[in-house]
């Protein structure tokens, strides 16, 4: 086996890094940190921040609605999934927010459309390159421009571009010892592209750890939200780490079974929690620097469907937390549960553009122009002005 052939199919030998160009971190230039959740599959909205007030609630939710005395309360006729205990502590100390009846410009219900959709930053039309890259390349004042990174085995669309950021992802493959590794840095020494990436990846496992990356096959999954996000606090709280991570996390399509105060969607919730207050833990003192946004490509049906879950939808919710954020609050224009009020007669209507809270963001806390963000992060959205007050003065 050829050596490049070698190194390509033991994955750098089971090193915590996947697809690392730029590991070697440079100086970054801002103490502001951004991060990125995508809730891949399409979360429920209505599960996440229930409207109980509405008159229409009840009723047309079915089996999937919550009591009143189930949820964490939040401002107005809202209550938070009795799952979400730590965002709570959050939204009542002021660091987090819930914006509801949020959607992309994307009307359609088809889970790969809504994401490219949700991570192009564009109408709906095809863009090869994200807005999160785009936005990135603003701010990159060093010699490689490496600025942000992604918590995923691939590099998601929203950080594809120009600039080639890193992603890391856990390990797959057994651990490797010391020895093993001295005999590859020798191997490749006169290599300089695999020399550089082993080299690269083994600054992340030191950053990471050589045991917080390695996946047990044994294990399950909701500790991989926490684990996902306490590396990607270890990167973003290095002094000359990144300041803008993506976190991806799947299986949030329930169409069956989903439950209500307690099941499957529930679960989910839970690790979604968990995974938020590792992050906080893991930024320590960089956390009051920092908003973390949590999105999807779009809702569910506000009816259960006939396996006791819901269906593609399209209004949904969009989270803020950190402690930049100006929270304590919900943001909603709220369009009504009565039948007449639903999107096509089934989904909840959006009124609030995904675009308008991520380019309020863009703009206040990581200070990206507005001409760049109406042209360029995201093309031909200047009647989309950004939000205003999200962020802490």
């Amino acid at each position: 086996m050829q050596r490049r052939e070698f190194l390509r199919t033991t994955a750098t030998v089971g090193l915590a890094a996947s697809a690392l160009p730029g590991v070697a971190f440079a100086g970054a230039a801002t103490r502001k940190r951004f991060i990125l959740v995508i809730l891949r599959g399409a979360v429920d909205g209505l599960a996440v921040a229930a409207p109980l007030d509405d008159p229409d609630y009840a009723v047309a939710r079915g089996e999937l609605a919550l009591a009143p005395d189930e949820v964490l309360p939040l401002e107005g006729p809202f209550g938070l999934h009795p799952s979400l205990a730590w965002l709570h502590t959050q939204y009542a100390d002021g660091q987090a927010l819930v914006a509801h009846a949020a959607a992309t410009p994307y009307r359609e219900r088809s889970h790969f459309d809504g994401q490219d959709v949700l991570e192009n930053g564009g109408n709906g039309g095809v863009l090869r390159d994200g807005w999160l890259a785009r936005a990135a390349m603003s701010l990159d004042t060093s010699r490689d421009g490496n600025r942000a990174i992604a918590l995923s085995e691939n590099l998601p669309l929203v950080l594809r571009g120009d600039t080639v950021y890193s992603s890391w992802s856990p390990s797959r493959l057994p651990g490797s010892d010391d020895d093993t590794l001295a005999r590859l840095a020798d191997l490749y020494t006169d290599d300089a592209f695999f020399a550089t990436r082993l080299q690269q990846a083994l600054a992340a496992r030191d950053l990471v750890g050589a045991e917080g990356g390695r996946r047990d096959a044994g294990r399950r999954w909701q500790t991989q939200e926490r684990d996902l996000m306490t590396a990607a606090a270890r990167f973003l709280a290095a002094e000359d780490g990144p300041r803008i991570a993506v976190i991806e996390s799947g299986g949030w399509d329930t169409h069956a079974n989903q439950g209500a105060a307690t099941g499957a969607l529930a679960n989910r919730l839970a690790a979604l929690d968990a995974g938020l207050a590792a992050l906080q833990g893991g930024l320590g003192e960089h956390w009051s620097d920092t908003v973390v946004a949590v999105v999807t490509e779009f809702g569910r049906t506000v009816r259960v469907n006939g396996t006791r879950g819901t269906d593609h939808g399209t209004g949904t919710v969009a989270l803020l937390a950190g402690g930049a954020v100006a929270g304590g609050r919900v943001i909603a224009d709220w369009p009504g549960l009565a039948r007449h009020d639903l999107f096509e007669g089934r989904d909840l209507r959006p009124t609030t553009d995904v675009r308008v809270l991520m380019k309020g963001v863009l703009h206040d806390h990581m200070r990206v122009t507005r001409a760049a963000l109406d042209t360029e992060v995201f093309p031909d959205s200047a009647a989309a002005a950004p939000a205003r007050d999200l962020i802490r003065a």
